[in-house]
């Protein structure tokens, strides 16, 4: 096991099987023990379409992923048809990878972005995920696939990056930014971990633009993702909440008004599949 940066702990090349222990037990004592105390409880956030604490939604929202993250990357397919493969295809085709650039996966998941940078020709990638169970399933995927260099994986919060200032040369975030409490404080954090010229992408589910669309995916969403879930996963009420978390999500204007007001620079969006998804292009200058 390599050195932790800061308070994220980073994980080396070790079994599987080890890995997933240590992530289970030692990651989760390690890192997350300071956490009940960063927020006021006196605070709320969004829960799906429940309002709860502020310092109970990383809870839930870690009890969710612990529950769905070895169907993960199988749910992703079958909700999607396929598409999310694409979707993270092009950002990543917007970030033009180089082999002397060093991207930072933030909610990293199990590490689709990471091995799509470093396949096209991308340098260093650091996938940074909150939570021990979707870290131990990207590094498993990785060490099945092969790709034991050039990824490093990190057990950390979103809006306290184990990283330091300047340190990444591009970051994305993918279907991660609605799961976090302060997304202010978490794009604010992304900016400061940028170099100068530094890119950021926000991959996100967001405001349908399509009348029709709009009415046939939400049927979809509501009546189907969740039995969806049910059967492969074996937790509807993950994926109920994952549905609701996406309708609670700021617009695609909304959302660049956030990351301007983050620090980042020349913001911009773009909508693929009629606005179901949408990346968002911020620049630190």
């Amino acid at each position: 096991m390599t050195q932790p940066l800061r308070q994220g702990l980073a994980v080396g090349h070790a079994a599987p099987h080890a890995i997933s222990s240590r992530l289970a037990g030692l990651l989760r004592r390690a890192y997350l023990s300071d956490m009940t105390d960063r927020a006021d409880s006196s605070e709320t956030a969004d829960f799906g379409f429940r309002t709860v604490a502020a310092d109970e939604k990383q809870h839930l929202v870690r009890d969710v992923f612990d529950s769905v993250a070895a169907r993960y990357d199988l749910m992703n397919d079958l909700m999607s048809g396929g598409l999310h493969r694409l979707w993270k295809r092009e950002c990543i085709a917007m970030l033009r990878p180089s082999i002397d650039r060093t991207l930072l996966d933030v909610a990293g998941g199990t590490g689709d972005i990471a091995f799509l940078w470093r396949r096209r020709g991308g340098g260093p990638a650091i996938v940074c995920d909150i939570n021990p169970a979707m870290v131990a399933q990207g590094r498993d995927r990785g060490i099945d696939r092969g790709m034991l260099d050039g990824i490093e994986w990190l057990c950390g919060d979103a809006e306290r990056l184990p990283l330091p200032d300047r340190s990444v040369d591009a970051a994305t975030i993918a279907f991660g930014l609605r799961n976090v409490t302060d997304k202010p404080a978490a794009l604010a954090d992304i900016c400061r971990v940028l170099r100068p010229g530094g890119r950021f992408l926000c991959l996100e589910f967001s405001a349908v633009s399509v009348p029709l669309l709009g009415e046939l995916y939400d049927r979809y969403s509501f009546a189907v993702l969740p039995r969806i879930g049910e059967i492969v996963a074996g937790d509807g009420e993950a994926y109920r909440y994952l549905v609701e978390s996406i309708r609670r999500f700021p617009p695609q204007a909304e959302l660049a008004d956030m990351m301007r007001e983050a620090g980042f620079g020349q913001v911009s969006w773009r909508d693929l599949s009629g606005g179901i998804v949408a990346i968002h292009s911020g620049w630190r200058l």
